[in-house]
């Protein structure tokens, strides 16, 4: 079968299940349930049947299980008005897509929240510039402290050795210790 055929026939039993649940189920536990969609098989003997249920871990659990025990009654709506060979077995199974993407929009706020209270803040001048100056400082700081600790030890820093390398510094123009045998 070609699965433009099986697209066609999850849908039709999609539209038959959401409706039978929204008019027709009189059970009480079958609450904020949405029919997302249907996976049919190849052979049309079985179809899934993905629900989004709102509420509380133990409310979902409820309603899944309202759903498994009518399932009987919706595969007769749906050998009403399907006219197929088989009539599928429903299976229904919690689809966590919708709660997932609530989560991410969500995280998404917090992060433009966030992102709007910084550039607030720049636009104030109290954020990020004082703090870049602050690291500045620090670096500079930690720069002079080290560069003072290798002249104390006769090292060279970098910045002196690459100059060196490259030629820029004239190493005769240099001062040389005076116990220095070489002289």
């Amino acid at each position: 079968m070609s699965s433009r055929r099986l697209l066609k026939a999850g849908e039709a039993i999609r539209e038959v299940v959401s409706m039978a649940i929204l008019t027709e189920l009189r059970d009480p536990r079958v609450k904020n349930v949405t029919v997302i969609g249907v996976e049919v098989a190849p052979d049309m003997r079985e179809a899934k049947v993905l629900v989004s249920i709102m509420g509380s871990e133990s409310q979902q659990a409820t309603s899944l299980r309202g759903l498994k025990n009518s399932a009987g009654f919706l595969q007769s709506k749906i050998a009403e008005r399907i006219d197929t060979r088989y009539t599928p077995k429903l299976t229904f199974v919690a689809d966590d897509g919708v709660k997932k993407s609530l989560a991410v929009a969500q995280i998404l706020e917090q992060l433009a929240l966030e992102k709007q209270k910084n550039d607030q803040a720049r636009a104030l001048g109290q954020d990020s510039d004082a703090t870049l100056d602050e690291q500045d400082d620090e670096t500079d700081d930690l720069d002079e402290e080290l560069e003072d600790a290798a002249d104390d030890e006769g090292i060279e820093s970098d910045s002196e050795s690459e100059l060196h390398a490259e030629g820029y510094v004239d190493q005769s123009l240099e001062t040389k210790p005076a116990d220095d045998p070489m002289r």
